[in-house]
């Protein structure tokens, strides 16, 4: 990776005024009193890659655990945020250390007194990052969608197979919402409706955009290590209006409209819902047989040529969608941008449906469960046999036992390839037959080249498998 100075001050320690964050609902208060309760000289040391919008709920969760050493962004106005709210959270816990700030993530790893890491950054840079984290004897937390392509997870798994490191992966519906996506879960696995047909997975659709201008890169932000492994294009920006959070652009939260940087609604919403529904089905370890666009259900913002894009100036991933996923045993399941349930996971069987979302779970299988309940420990079983309720203190539970947590990345790479797939799927335009054994598209030399992408000189993730 080129060589780039630090900005003025980024190692200074300096304060700055905390950015503040409403938790949302579907983080939990829930958490051990134990670890809760923990001095700081026995809680591990934490370092916080990427504090942007999303670390403001991760990294205030993690700091339960753990004293913050150092936080890095390659936008500095993100990282004096970020340290300020970690200097305040540390104080909190009776901590009172410095913590230093970085602009460049390899500074933050060389740091032999750090014990794990959280990534909160695009999803382009999230592989390269974990695998270094992995590599330096880091415990990882990482934001989902964990890859970009299905190559980076099986690098991933590689590195995971070979450091044994605890790799906890932010898909919180398999700990929180109420429990739902658990019950749910169990609810297939006891044969509550019966053989499973099809799923509906209504994971939204993307924005668009219109046309972006070229614009002046913002004096904080370090728009080369920004782009990190994806091509070095013009910086865009134009405002949104109304009450828009941030403007249109390639950065912060609109990264996810980009396939050079993300997956659209696909990955950004797939990584929870179809990750439920592969758990619930049973291909969380394996995959499906096949994947292909419902015709003229796919919308793109513009035209495609071979899979790419024909214009740069404009949000390009899928408004719009309806892909068939057929697995084992003659399953259906449609990774849909809108169905009349809305969002969330509809499963229909040969004796009912239910529909299962953040809010709420609704369908005559579930009301029955009021009278003829789930066993003792179906929920706790499905759980690895631990108390569930609390992501994050699932994963520093973990630490201590070095289990896998129960966002894993086996079955979260199982459940991201066959998003991957379906969004080679959309692009190409085109039927593909999936063989998940050997992780291979089928009959398609062309389609299998898009398991992995170039990266540009510098940033390359160096793993063979």
């Amino acid at each position: 990776m080129p060589a780039r100075p630090s900005r003025r001050g980024f190692l200074q320690t300096s304060t700055a005024v905390a950015a503040g964050a409403v938790m949302p609902y579907w983080f939990t208060s829930r958490r051990s009193l134990a670890q809760e309760n923990q001095s700081a000289l026995e809680r591990p040391v934490l370092g916080c890659i990427g504090t942007g919008d999303r670390w403001h709920d991760v990294g205030r969760q993690a700091m339960n655990y753990s004293t913050c050493a150092a936080v890095c962004d390659v936008d500095f106005d993100h990282a004096l945020a970020g340290r300020s709210v970690a200097k305040e959270r540390n104080g909190a816990k009776g901590a009172n250390r410095p913590v230093d700030v970085y602009e460049d993530y390899r500074h933050l790893l060389d740091r032999k007194d750090i014990d794990v890491v959280t990534i909160v950054t695009p999803d382009h840079w999230h592989s390269k990052i974990a695998i270094e984290a992995m590599q330096a004897g880091k415990d990882v937390y990482c934001e989902k969608p964990l890859t970009l392509t299905i190559h980076e997870g099986k690098q991933i798994i590689k590195v995971l197979d070979e450091t044994k490191r605890v790799f906890q992966v932010g898909t919180q519906q398999r700990s929180e919402m109420g429990l739902r996506f658990l019950t749910a879960v169990a609810m297939i696995k006891h044969g509550r409706i019966g053989q499973v047909k099809r799923v509906v997975c209504d994971i939204g659709g993307a924005p668009e955009s219109g046309e972006i201008p070229v614009a002046d890169v913002p004096g904080a932000l370090n728009w080369d290590m920004w782009l990190g492994q994806a091509p070095m294009v013009d910086y865009r920006s134009k405002p949104m209006g109304g009450r828009a959070r941030y403007p249109h652009s390639r950065v912060h939260y609109e990264f996810r409209w980009w396939y050079e940087y993300s997956g659209g609604k696909m990955t950004d919403w797939g990584a929870h819902h179809v990750d439920i529904a592969s758990w619930a089905l049973g291909i969380d370890q394996s995959g499906p047989t096949s994947v292909e666009p419902v015709p003229g259900t796919v919308k793109h913002p513009c035209e495609f040529q071979n899979g790419m894009p024909t214009r740069d100036d404009m949000y390009n991933t899928a408004t719009a969608f309806d892909v068939k996923v057929m697995c084992p045993g003659d399953v259906e399941m449609h990774i849909v941008s809108h169905s009349q349930d809305g969002n969330g996971i509809l499963f229909e069987g040969t004796e009912g449906r239910f529909h299962v979302s953040r809010e709420r779970i609704k369908g005559r299988p579930y009301e029955e469960l009021e009278s003829n309940p789930l066993p003792d420990g179906a929920i706790v079983e499905l759980y690895k046999g631990k108390e569930p309720g609390n992501h994050m203190g699932n994963f520093f539970e973990c630490l201590k036992t070095r289990e896998q947590p129960m966002s894993d990345v086996y079955s979260h790479h199982r459940a991201m390839t066959t998003c991957h797939l379906a969004n080679i799927a959309i692009r190409l335009d085109r039927r593909l037959e999936w063989d998940a054994e050997k992780q291979q598209i089928v009959g398609d030399d062309e389609a299998n080249l898009w398991q992995t992408r170039e990266q540009r000189k510098g940033y390359e993730i160096n793993i063979p498998v």
